[in-house]
């Protein structure tokens, strides 16, 4: 039997272990995958833990960049294994160029996240979590919870892949109107909502929900222009991405009170805060502190993908992805260099 094929992931988390651990027992016993699991994020000073391996799994906030990469093909390293959607954070131009593959998982469970995005607007609106804390307390007071009836408001979705099609679907579900603004229109789409071009659907929005990739063209799509295109007394919701979001602009637009409330489960500087505890310690980003003084913004981190079955998928295409790799055949996955 030939040796297994060794594969270290970085930034992984108890729950990694456990539906990779899994998955690999159940779906891929006869190809011997050997999985170690690393908390560390993947940088240029972690590398080396992935010496005497084939691949390694990382995740949204790990770099892998040209110095990071030309490390791990030193070490031996022919596959990165993305297990998100996401490849921003890869230079696929130096993975090309030291003969690295790199695949990704382009869906997994789209209704996971269109649901997190569906559940911070209606926590949001109807101040739930307001509501929550001031019940513990003895308070029944009603008094600064009023929402609004989501039945008959406008949502515009920017982005129309899976997940905000998945996303438009339940909005329409809740008697609304819903229009879209994508450079790649999909038929999906058009069974349940309107396309229009964005500065329309920014001025036209109760809620804006963002679902498009990071790249330089999306890179801070909303920024003190557009912000101040969109609807006055709007809601802002951004489950993508951090980085589509100015979040300087986006506090300028709150303290204005032309933005009306903002719910975000992504946040730019997020890979030195989200995926650990720091309840004991004195957080040093002023902008995030700031964002958490706002009464109408509401965070969470990162969670969108957070479901049992999500969890399951991301762990089966990704293992499907290194099989491709193993046994010579091309895979589905691959991400190229543009």
């Amino acid at each position: 039997m030939p040796d297994p094929v060794k594969v270290v992931m970085f930034s992984a988390q108890r729950y990694d272990q456990q539906f990779f651990d899994d998955i690999n027992a159940r779906q891929f016993a006869g190809q011997q995958f050997h999985l170690a699991y690393q908390a560390v994020a993947l940088t240029a000073e972690s590398a080396i833990l992935a010496h005497g391996c084939a691949a390694v799994c990382v995740f949204v906030n790990d770099v892998v960049d040209a110095e990071v990469l030309a490390q791990l093909a030193g070490l031996g390293v022919k596959t990165v294994l993305l297990r998100c959607a996401g490849f921003n954070n890869v230079d696929l131009a130096a993975a090309r160029r030291l003969g690295v593959q790199v695949a990704r998982v382009p869906a997994y469970s789209p209704e996971a996240v269109a649901e997190h995005a569906i559940a911070l607007i209606m926590t949001l609106n109807r101040h739930t979590h307001r509501a929550y804390n001031r019940v513990r307390e003895g308070n029944f007071m009603l008094d600064g919870l009023l929402g609004y009836t989501m039945h008959g408001k406008t949502v515009g979705i920017v982005g129309t892949g899976k997940i905000g099609v998945a996303t438009a679907r339940i909005l329409k579900g809740f008697g609304c109107i819903v229009l879209g603004h994508d450079p790649y229109p999909s038929a999906a789409f058009r069974e349940t909502g309107e396309y229009v071009d964005l500065d329309v659907l920014l001025a036209r929005a109760d809620i804006v929900s963002l679902h498009c990739p990071l790249s330089p063209a999306t890179h801070h799509l909303i920024n003190i222009v557009s912000a101040g295109k969109m609807k006055p007394g709007a809601m802002l919701v951004n489950t993508s991405r951090g980085a589509l979001v100015d979040t300087a602009a986006v506090i300028e637009a709150l303290k204005s009170r032309h933005l009306g409330a903002l719910a975000i489960d992504v946040y730019e500087q997020e890979s030195e805060l989200f995926f650990r505890d720091h309840s004991s310690e004195i957080i040093g980003d002023d902008v995030f502190q700031r964002l958490m003084t706002f009464p109408n913004v509401l965070v969470t981190g990162h969670q969108g993908f957070f479901t049992k079955e999500a969890l399951s998928e991301i762990a089966a295409i990704t293992l499907g992805n290194l099989q491709c790799y193993m046994e010579g055949r091309n895979c589905p996955n691959e991400v190229a260099a543009g």
